[in-house]
This record gives C-alpha cells, sequence and structure tokens, in this order.
C-alpha cells in the first residue's frame, strides 16, 4: 500500500487559505516538522510577508529546497466543483487552490528530509529550506530579502531546489535548469489631440509610431542557444483615443515584454529599441522595469543528481528546460548557487480546479528524498 504522508501533510497546507502574500500557518505547521528533526528555525518577516529559512547542520555543502506559501487568489468561487480551500481527491486527482503550484511539493520536501534524515543522522553538510508568502506577489519583501540577509552574514547554498511545478506531460520529465531574463517597457508615444476633420492641426500618435513599432516586432534579437530558445518581444497592452470615432488621440500607451536569452543582455534590448524608435523620429516616453535576470545551471552535480533521482523512482530520462515565466530561481542563482526547478504537473496552475494526480506525490517525495541521497549521504 502506497503511504499517504505526504497527502496527509499536501491536505492540511491545501486547508490554509494562503492568498498572496497571506502565509496563514503554512509555515508554521513546515516549521513545527523540521524543527521535531534538527532544523534551526528562523522567521523573517519583512513588511507584510513571512518567510522561513530553517537549516540543519553548519557545514557545507548545503543543500536548499525553496518555495512558496502563497497561492494565486481563485477566480470566481461559483466556477469551482469544490471549495479551493477544502481539498478533495475525486477521480484519483487533488483538487485545490495551490494543489500544483506549489504545496504538494512543500509536503514532499518536508516528507523527503524526514525520511533521510531518519536514515542519516549524521549526514554530511546541511539541509536547508528557503519559504516566502510573496512569490505570487510583488516578489519585492520575500526570497529577494532573505537572500540579501543571508549573503550580509556570508551564509551560501551551494545546490538549490525550487519546488515549482516544471513536469509537461508526466512527473519528472522536465526539470527547469534555467530561466530567461524578464525586461518590461512602459512607452508612451506622444501626439496632439484634434478633430479627424483637420489633421493638419492634429499628431496622430499611433500613425507617427506604426512604422517603429512594427519593427520592434519584426526585429530578430537574437537566436537562442543551446539552452535558451530566441528572445521574444511583446506588446501586451495598447490603449489611445478619448473613445470617440472624430478625435485624434493625443498620446498612446503600450506594455511591452521581452523574455530574453543569456545571448542579450537588459541593457543591450534598451540600446536596440531606443536606437529604432529614435531613427523613426518618435516623441515618446519609456520607462523600464526589470523583473528578473536570466539564469542557467549547466550540467553538473544538482542536474545529475535530479536525473539519477528521477530515472531511479520513475523511470524517465529528463529533459532540460528554460521555458516558461520566472520563478524565484533568479533571486537565488545570483549568490552562485546552482538551482534547478522540480516539481509536479503545471498543465492546471493559476486555473480553476487546479489539480494534481495523487498518484504523484509519493513519487516526488522519493525523488527529493533520492537527491538529498545522491548529494549529501
Amino acid at each position: 500500500m502506497i503511504s499517504s504522508e505526504t497527502l496527509e501533510l499536501s491536505l492540511q497546507l491545501l486547508r490554509q487559505p494562503s492568498v498572496t502574500p497571506i502565509d496563514h500557518t503554512c509555515q508554521e505547521i513546515m516549521a513545527k516538522r523540521l524543527e521535531k528533526i534538527g532544523f534551526n528555525i528562523e522567521n523573517m518577516r519583512f513588511d507584510d510577508v513571512d518567510n522561513l529559512w530553517a537549516r540543519k547542520g553548519t557545514e557545507s555543502p548545503v543543500f536548499c529546497f525553496a518555495g512558496h506559501t502563497d497561492v494565486v487568489p481563485t477566480g470566481h468561487l461559483d466556477a469551482w466543483n469544490s471549495d479551493p480551500f477544502v481539498p478533495e481527491i475525486r477521480d484519483g486527482k487533488l483538487y485545490g487552490r495551490g494543489s500544483a503550484d506549489m504545496k504538494t511539493a512543500l509536503a514532499a520536501m518536508v516528507i523527503a528530509s524526514e525520511r533521510f534524515v531518519a536514515k542519516h543522522p549524521n549526514h554530511k553538510g546541511s539541509i536547508a529550506f528557503l519559504i516566502t508568502s510573496d512569490e505570487e506577489g510583488p516578489s519585492i519583501n520575500g526570497t529577494v530579502k532573505v537572500i540579501e540577509t543571508l549573503e550580509a552574514r556570508n551564509e551560501k547554498m551551494d545546490w538549490c531546489l525550487v519546488g515549482e511545478p516544471s513536469s509537461t506531460n508526466k512527473l519528472g520529465d522536465i526539470i527547469k535548469n534555467g530561466r530567461r531574463g524578464s525586461l518590461n517597457a512602459n512607452l508612451t508615444i506622444k501626439g496632439k489631440q484634434g478633430h479627424v476633420a483637420y489633421p493638419h492641426l492634429a499628431i496622430n500618435p499611433i500613425h507617427t509610431a506604426s512604422k517603429a513599432i512594427a519593427e520592434l516586432c519584426e526585429t530578430v534579437w537574437d537566436e537562442g542557444n543551446e539552452y535558451f530558445p530566441a528572445t521574444s518581444f511583446q506588446i501586451s497592452n495598447i490603449n489611445a483615443g478619448t473613445g470617440a470615432t472624430n478625435v485624434v488621440p493625443g498620446s498612446m500607451n503600450l506594455l511591452i515584454n521581452w523574455r530574453y536569452s543569456t545571448e542579450v543582455t537588459a541593457e543591450e534590448l534598451k540600446v536596440r529599441a531606443i536606437e529604432i524608435l529614435d531613427r523613426h523620429q518618435v516623441d515618446y516616453d519609456i520607462q523600464w522595469t526589470l523583473s528578473g535576470l536570466p539564469f542557467l545551471t549547466p550540467v553538473g552535480e544538482l542536474v545529475n543528481a535530479a536525473k539519477n533521482a528521477i530515472h531511479n523512482v520513475t523511470g524517465i530520462k529528463a529533459e532540460l528546460s528554460t521555458s516558461g515565466g520566472t520563478s524565484d530561481g533568479r533571486f537565488i542563482a545570483p549568490t552562485g548557487a546552482q538551482v534547478l526547478e522540480l516539481g509536479v504537473l503545471n498543465a492546471t496552475i493559476h486555473q480553476i480546479n487546479e489539480h494534481v494526480d495523487v498518484s504523484d506525490l509519493e513519487p516526488l517525495a522519493e525523488i527529493y528524498e533520492q537527491i538529498l541521497e545522491n548529494l549529501l549521504a
């Protein structure tokens, strides 16, 4: 009979309505269990965000499990087949907000650590947990602040496994060994409002910027590389006009995003975009926001430990990928740590009726435990 330890802890965490940035005792639940097996517990609260840094051991190398207890809002409750914070199992699937992203992974991390410590009470190095309730929100008082605190006291981790839902079709088929960078631009094109019947007395910003916008859309920013797809450019919002058909708009606003590879830098993207706007003689203001730098963990100790663990538990040969959005790995990788993301299937994350296969929970805990065996036993 398959053990239900991971499922039981998952259910306990899923019952907490921890909509970002509220933790709602999830970290306390985890910390109590970790403290029982020898972890030193540090609660780090920054502004309205709860964070947990737990560590067992004082020596290197340091293996860290990282993740978040906060979840995205539920959306319309009427659209759910069951209460998103009263988890239910139906047809072998566990339903609830955060089931995929990423409370089942948090449960698997704790269970894996308990089992590993029971077998290896004097394991080498250290095991750590970096848990935040600010991953689904603005991400300014969560992992980034904990990392700043650790860096200030020169406390380093060597390997970090983030429990984000990385799998696509089967548990363990995909490991995220990096993420693209994310650069945002808030672009305002200036014009002059006027009557459409008197265009010589107005300046239409839609018209003046159209060629520049077309070139931005058609530009090949890079070709990508072995690990990253080519950099993508997307206009996510565009607004202009008063709503009337007879008024030339006085300005136009565009929200733009680049998801970029390691072949270019954010500064290079800025320079090239500005060159296009200037060459087309566009009158504009632009504000930049860097959401995250790209990071990459090449094949090495952590990648090999994860691949071997997945193969031993599931028989699958995992593939490496850098696709998808950003994660808190972007704050951890600059410290020099090797960073991977490995978790359950991501097919229903942030959706109505979010769910995971119950049959994946114990294997995930086994994979995590095997990674600890490969690195610290």
